[in-house]
């Protein structure tokens, strides 16, 4: 597990008045799984790509409780960098009303979720 994903996963467990889900984003690839002889393992056929969430959204996303608020967290290690679409997805979910914002710590998290910044 790696640092980030424990940062997520405390998060999740601590923090008070919020539902909080694990979030991926970009894209994937899906098909049917078929055993191949040849190669001795599980293959995927038939493939075609799949467009998740769009870039940049946020790693942990939810409701406050409370009042019924979006919430998405953007987390980071306390040396991760922030990207561009990552910043412009928060600047556009607060301009429309959500919590939103980066946080490096379970602290950071209930910061934001209690008062909004």
């Amino acid at each position: 597990m790696t640092e980030e994903h424990r940062i997520q996963n405390e998060i999740r467990a601590y923090t008070p008045d919020c539902v909080l889900f694990r979030t991926n984003a970009g894209d994937f690839w899906q098909g049917k799984v078929i055993y191949s002889k040849a190669y001795k393992q599980n293959i995927l056929i038939n493939i075609r790509k799949v467009e998740g969430l769009p870039e940049g959204f946020s790693d942990l996303s939810g409701v406050r409780v409370s009042d019924g608020k979006a919430v998405f967290i953007e987390v980071k290690t306390p040396t991760g960098r922030v990207s561009a679409q990552q910043s412009k997805f928060i600047k556009s979910m607060r301009a429309c009303g959500a919590i939103a914002g980066i946080c490096r710590r379970v602290e950071d998290a209930i910061t934001l979720i209690t008062k909004g910044v």
